[in-house]
């Protein structure tokens, strides 16, 4: 069984490792996802994290037809790309719908990295408007910001000076700490969140490298870590640190690996050792172009 922590100040018990819902594709039967069920069951997996655009919305439908036995057993967090205030409620209307739920635990704004689509979110007329509209409705009871690329750590800390979001989640591993600029930003964003008690989920945790030309082998848009040991060391590294959540691989098959690592809880490795596997892995980051600091 895995771990849990309290989810910032949401009053809820989360399993250090979050279910990421974008492993559910298009393709899914319903035979895999029972077989998935199962397995966040085994693991005691007590948090998912979906979005409309996973799976072209067919996340939310899987994700929706396990509620209606098992809503009790999930904290449910779902995502909103709209940056409009008309188009966040139409958006939070069909994930409702899909989700077959009364209410969203936690709704997020998606992606919010550039300096455009921040300034319609935020503003009086944007989609943190109808966010707040829907919690004071009771539709949902939290409100989170998440972000990609090397601009998330300084885009969030700017967030969190306009609005007091609940969560925030972001991209962390091996790589991205050798990124002076993104790793610096990391740690304020850390600090900040562990002072004012906002959730703190990372994502890519177990990214090798862009794909090349080679076949793809996972359901995702990066390379992952393919070996046990190689994932089991990734995953030990980034829960070593402490306060953060680690939202789990969209890539199905990857999943298992993920939590049983997770739920064996080894120390950490030390930098030697997940240098050398970068090494010998050729890692790269995932992501290019420059940190944004504000």
């Amino acid at each position: 069984m895995i771990h849990c922590r309290p989810f910032g100040k949401t009053g809820h018990d989360s399993t250090r490792t979050i279910f990421g819902a974008a492993a559910i594709t298009d393709r899914f039967t319903d035979r895999e996802a029972e077989e998935l069920l199962k397995i966040l069951f085994r693991y005691g997996v007590n948090h998912i994290d979906t979005a409309p655009i996973y799976g072209n919305g067919n996340s939310e439908v899987v994700v929706g037809q396990w509620m209606e036995g098992h809503r009790d057993r999930f904290f449910l967090a779902t995502k909103t790309a709209e940056r409009g205030y008309r188009e966040a409620w139409v958006s939070l209307r069909t994930s409702i719908e899909r989700l077959r739920t009364e209410t969203i635990d936690l709704i997020q704004l998606h992606n919010l990295t550039d300096q455009a689509g921040w300034e319609i979110a935020l503003g009086p007329d944007g989609a943190v408007k109808a966010c707040v509209e829907a919690r004071e409705q009771g539709l949902v009871r939290f409100i989170g910001v998440t972000g990609h690329g090397l601009q998330a750590p300084h885009m969030h800390l700017k967030s969190l000076e306009r609005f007091p979001f609940d969560s925030v989640l972001l991209p962390w591993n091996y790589q991205l700490s050798t990124n002076a600029d993104y790793r610096d930003g990391f740690f304020r964003l850390l600090a900040l969140c562990t002072e004012r008690r906002v959730a703190v989920q990372t994502i890519k945790s177990i990214a090798r490298r862009p794909w090349s030309g080679n076949a793809r082998t996972a359901d995702t848009w990066y390379e992952p870590l393919a070996g046990e040991g190689d994932i089991d060391r990734a995953v030990r590294w980034c829960l070593s640190h402490e306060g953060i959540f680690l939202n789990t691989v969209g890539d199905a098959r990857t999943l298992p690996m993920v939590l049983e690592s997770a739920s064996r809880q080894g120390p950490r490795p030390g930098d030697d050792e997940m240098e050398a596997m970068a090494v010998d892995r050729e890692m790269k980051l995932i992501f290019s172009g420059e940190a944004m600091v504000f």
